[in-house]
């Protein structure tokens, strides 16, 4: 068989078959093996993308749960001084009511301690003045000059020695 530019097709038959075993078994050792690891390492990274999701979903529901926690409790801090602050000011009020009740029972023990002394006070002026009365007319009898120089004297009057 003669062919033009001494082409074998026997040889590049074989060089084929070659190529062909060649291809399979390094697509068999190689390639396959390979492939397979790589898409156990991308299911492997998916896996560990999947759980990061799941750990940061439950991440974001435990921050909102404790968001709505500290808003509760923000709401109960404010509701608390809000009654604290009630408590307070009626207990301002009670003690303010305390004091004019007390205020008002002062004045009234100082009105009537205030009419009691000047009772009382009347009654020793009169007494004084039905003594001082009583001794005039007991001393009408003297002369009042002698009298007054007496006393101006230090002394006490003639009667009364």
């Amino acid at each position: 068989m003669n062919i033009p530019l001494n082409v074998d097709w026997q040889q590049i038959l074989l060089h084929w078959m070659n190529f062909v075993i060649l291809t399979g078994g390094l697509y068999f050792l190689l390639y396959k093996p390979v492939k397979q690891f790589m898409e156990k390492r991308e299911a492997h990274y998916r896996e560990l993308d999947d759980q990061a999701a799941g750990k940061l979903r439950e991440a974001e529901e435990l921050k909102a749960a404790y968001q709505a926690k500290l808003d509760g409790a923000e709401e109960e801090i404010h509701q608390a001084r809000v009654k604290a602050q009630a408590a307070v000011q009626q207990s301002v009020e009670e003690q303010m009511a305390q004091a004019r009740q007390i205020i008002a029972k002062a004045k009234e023990e100082a009105a009537s301690s205030r009419e009691q002394i000047i009772r009382e006070s009347q009654r020793e002026l009169r007494e004084l003045t039905v003594a001082a009365v009583k001794k005039l007319t007991v001393k009408a009898d003297t002369d009042l000059f002698d009298q007054f120089l007496d006393l101006a004297e230090g002394g006490k009057p003639h009667e009364e020695q």
